[in-house]
């Protein structure tokens, strides 16, 4: 496909793209959804947009470690099953973004 680089590089087009989605798209999105009167997209957008800038701080640190040349220490990531968001160490009691209860984090292998 051409699309695979170095790991820098393809760190940057998430980054990138993550960037877009949180900053452009999805705020987009998100007023045509309360312009509609549609509640449930609205949510959708909303919760999706705090997602993005989350995944856009991972890649982030990520890239930071490389420049630097640092080891990024062995952590464990959840993901909330309802909105995606994505934490390291261990699930929270409840998902900061969706509420969701710890039971519907799961462990990324």
């Amino acid at each position: 496909m051409g699309e695979v680089k170095s790991t820098p590089e393809n760190l940057a087009t998430a980054v990138s793209g993550e960037s877009f989605e949180y900053k452009t798209m999805h705020p987009e999105y998100l007023n045509t959804a309360k312009n509609e009167g549609n509640q449930q997209a609205a949510w959708s957008f909303d919760v999706a947009n705090k997602v993005e800038k989350v995944h856009a701080g991972l890649f982030s640190k990520a890239i930071e470690a490389l420049k630097m040349v640092k080891k990024l220490a062995i952590v464990d990531y959840y993901v909330c099953s309802v909105c995606g968001n994505t934490v390291e160490g261990e699930a929270p009691d409840k998902c900061p973004i969706c509420g969701a209860p710890k039971t519907k984090f799961f462990k990324v292998a």
